[in-house]
């Protein structure tokens, strides 16, 4: 069954979600990252990108915020551009730990496998095979302009950000070294460190990941400035990740009540993919136990279920052609 909606449809729904679930007061700001407990906890935002480039937002959705983990969607995808998916599947994996975003006993358990690209461990990894190799100025680079493509537009590191994440990464040291020994890094663990902790701190809006959202709903095709930022092949591979760890050990949780292949971020953003109809973003700092934005998922979950956007469904939702312009 097809279920057609429009960009009025679209509206509605982001603007009901946004009045529904504003007054939220769960969950706390993160902690450990020092930066993190300081960014504002009211702030609420929602948006939605279309096929044709247009974003339905409301809120606070040009607020410049920490990307965090959502950072690992894209350098995953560069790295299976790069490499090709088979490749990312053999040297790391797509499996879900089913254990925290940052676990060490993840890494241990899983026989020096890191598991998939989306967990720390994984996207240190990734971060290590990222082109060109031994070099960090490259690398990083490609990476920056890798998510510049997606977003369509330009992203910059939060530099307070950054050097909070740097001061308090003892956790990612730690996993950076094992991974060396279990010889899952593919370049200097130092070097492949500090690109990691970059890229998560590089401030996004809520539109930009709405965006990247939209660009790989679209098959890799930005539909703000119409270019082929990747391959389409890879575009189901990112999403069945999303699907399968986005939201880490309530990932299983999240998929049942939406049906929504989803990435989140600590902090406060969630981007969702809804393949070949639209990318959809939310941000509010409050965090759950396991990280990731109560606000965000109430709201995204709201979507998903108003508009019938889940993947699993019998229903295929799709947008509907715009109406022609009245002959003059």
């Amino acid at each position: 069954m097809i279920q057609k909606i429009d960009k009025q449809t679209v509206r509605a729904a982001v603007e009901a979600a946004y009045d529904r679930c504003k007054e939220e007061q769960g969950g706390k700001n993160a902690d450990y990252i020092p930066y993190l407990a300081g960014v504002p906890s009211t702030l609420f935002g929602i948006a939605a990108c279309l096929p044709d480039g247009d974003v339905v937002a409301v809120g606070d959705t040009d607020y410049v915020f920490g990307i965090e983990s959502v950072s690992k969607v894209p350098t995953a995808i560069l790295a299976m551009d790069q490499y090709g998916a088979k490749e990312i599947l053999d040297r790391i994996g797509a499996d879900a730990t089913g254990l925290p975003f940052n676990s060490i006993m993840a890494l241990l358990l899983e026989k020096e496998h890191p598991s998939t690209p989306l967990v720390n461990a994984g996207a240190i990894s990734a971060c290590s095979m990222i082109r060109p190799t031994g070099d960090a100025d490259g690398k990083w680079r490609a990476i920056v302009s890798f998510i510049a493509d997606l977003t369509g537009s330009e992203v910059e590191v939060i530099d307070e950000l950054y050097r909070s994440e740097t001061a308090t990464n003892f956790n990612n040291k730690s996993i950076a070294w094992l991974l060396k020994n279990y010889a899952r890094i593919y370049d200097d663990p130092e070097l492949s460190l500090d690109l990691y902790t970059r890229q998560c701190s590089l401030g996004v809006t809520a539109r930009q990941l709405a965006v990247m959202a939209a660009t790989i709903a679209s098959g890799g095709v930005n539909p703000l400035t119409r270019k082929e930022v990747f391959k389409p092949g890879l575009a189901p591979k990112i999403t069945s990740m999303m699907a399968t760890v986005g939201f880490y050990e309530h990932t299983g949780d999240w998929l049942f009540t939406t049906g929504l292949p989803a990435k989140t971020g600590v902090g406060g953003g969630i981007m969702g993919v809804v393949p070949g109809v639209m990318g959809l973003a939310a941000f509010a700092p409050p965090l759950d136990e396991a990280g990731n934005s109560v606000k965000a998922q109430r709201a995204l979950a709201y979507i998903a279920g108003r508009l019938n956007l889940g993947v699993f469904g019998t229903t295929r939702c799709v947008m509907a052609e715009p109406e022609p312009a009245p002959q003059a």
